[in-house]
């Protein structure tokens, strides 16, 4: 049996990804601990999806399912989804509204802060049985997690990250408010898709604006994202966060685009309502894709709004959770225009399923050959911020962060 030897880093820094990071199980179980399990803050939820006390989401933190509960004071808390007892799942249900939750198995039953409240037969029975004398309930409360909510937005962590604002960085921060500007969110939809490749890769894919104006046929015909536009690339100072901004431009050749060979000057749509955006926001940004480390993507693109949560199964899979909403104000018109342009960007989007393909493609290859590394040095070797689209500059920042974190 060949052995396993530890990843080192090729000497070209970043501008080199080893393909082992994708395959290797130890590294994907060193992710799970050092970075879903670490001090970072992971999105888990809106807080329209939880309104009333009593409402519960179950979503996942890395591998780990995790409660997120409203309690009796309005509060938002969170909380392993297991039972102390002997560890069976409490919450089967993606939400709902309880109380208490109580484990199927010997009805061990919780608050909605995951403290313990009722263990039955704690006394025994006629005598017999029972609990130990110095049994304390206290000492089996469920695991906390730390709990953040920024605008509706509710992020939690097994550990005591810094504040969110310092977490996220200035620049980051201001498009996140872009956003979530303090407006009630409204629940438009769930999908959600299984994906056979590394959850890096999704992260990478988002990061890199280089593969729009090849890949999607229909973001380059139909001018929504591609090379020749007014466009930026923006990181955190950790490289962990990043921004693609632009702003749409035509459906016609350009000197810029004698690369772009998808581009499609002949395609008209037969429904023209599915771009007809509307300018809804201070700035000319008609596309802002926010990549939040370590399991988030925020994307606003024309006027359909999306959250996309990563969920890791294994060092070849992942399950990606889309949430779209809207806000409480929008007029039925509006809500409408969100959804219809929602074709786009889902898991069967005119846009998006390219991505979902060519994640398998590229997981089939690193698969393969374990010991060789993926270049990415477009636009340089540096991660600085750019104005322009080809560039691989947040790739690199993004493994700039990574290799911190894992200690790579």
């Amino acid at each position: 049996m060949k052995q396993e030897t530890p990843v080192v880093w090729p000497s070209a820094g970043v501008s080199e990804v080893p393909y082992r990071i994708y395959s290797d199980p130890s590294i994907f179980e060193q992710e799970m601990m050092r970075i879903f399990e670490g001090e970072s803050w992971s999105y888990v939820g809106l807080a329209a999806e939880i309104p009333e006390a009593g409402d519960y989401l179950v979503t996942m933190i890395g591998r780990r399912s995790v409660v997120i509960t409203r309690g009796p004071d309005g509060a938002v808390h969170g909380f392993a989804n297991r039972c102390a007892h002997r560890g069976v799942k409490l919450c089967r249900q993606h939400r709902g509204n309880a109380r208490f939750f109580v484990c199927p198995y010997h009805q061990w039953s919780y608050d909605a802060r995951g403290n313990l409240r009722g263990v039955p037969f704690i006394k025994g029975v006629k005598g017999k049985g029972g609990m130990p004398e110095d049994f304390d309930r206290a000492s089996h409360d469920l695991p906390k997690l730390a709990v953040t909510e920024r605008n509706g937005v509710i992020f939690a962590s097994f550990a005591e990250p810094p504040p969110f604002e310092s977490y996220l960085g200035e620049t980051n921060l201001r498009y996140f408010d872009r956003v979530f500007d303090g407006r009630q969110l409204s629940l438009l939809g769930y999908s959600r898709q299984l994906i056979p490749g590394n959850w890096k890769l999704m992260f990478e894919n988002i990061k890199d604006p280089y593969h729009a104006s090849l890949l999607h046929v229909f973001l380059v015909t139909f001018g929504l994202f591609r090379a020749d536009q007014e466009s930026q690339v923006q990181m955190d100072d950790t490289g962990g966060h990043a921004l693609l901004i632009s702003r749409r431009g035509e459906q016609k050749k350009s000197d810029a685009t004698s690369d772009i060979a998808n581009l499609r000057e002949d395609f008209v749509l037969s429904d023209k309502r599915l771009l007809d955006p509307v300018k809804e926001f201070p700035d000319d940004a008609t596309v802002v894709m926010q990549t939040i480390w370590p399991n988030l993507i925020v994307q606003q693109q024309s006027n359909t709004l999306a959250l996309r949560q990563i969920r890791p199964r294994s060092p070849g899979a992942f399950e990606l959770a889309w949430t779209f909403f809207g806000y409480a104000d929008d007029d039925e018109a509006m809500t409408t225009r969100r959804l219809r342009q929602a074709n786009l960007m889902s898991s069967a989007g005119l846009v998006s399923a390219d991505d979902s393909e060519v994640i398998k493609l590229a997981q089939d290859g690193v698969d393969q050959y374990p010991d060789h590394v993926g270049v990415v040095q477009m636009g340089g070797r540096g991660t600085e911020n750019e104005n322009h689209m080809v560039t691989e500059t947040a790739v690199r920042a993004f493994y700039t962060h990574y290799r911190r974190v894992m200690g790579l």
